[in-house]
């Protein structure tokens, strides 16, 4: 199952604010809807984000247990 991330982690971990955040939520969410997928609105696929932005597990580790602090 895969792990859905909300805004505050997107935000962290690309280092953007929480509006160009929810843009690119919107973004991802549209491509995967355009590939046949079901979408949650302010969810993203974390394996997703990773994958489209080319980020490695230790940025985004590092920026979700910030999160969760």
């Amino acid at each position: 199952m895969a792990t859905l991330v909300k805004v505050d982690v997107v935000s962290n971990v690309l280092c953007i604010s929480k509006n160009k955040a929810y843009q690119v939520m919107r973004m991802i969410n549209k491509e995967l809807e355009d590939q046949g997928f079901i979408t949650i609105q302010g969810r993203v696929p974390l394996d997703y984000l990773k994958m489209r932005f080319n980020l490695c597990d230790e940025d985004v580790n590092k920026e979700i247990v910030k999160d969760v602090n």
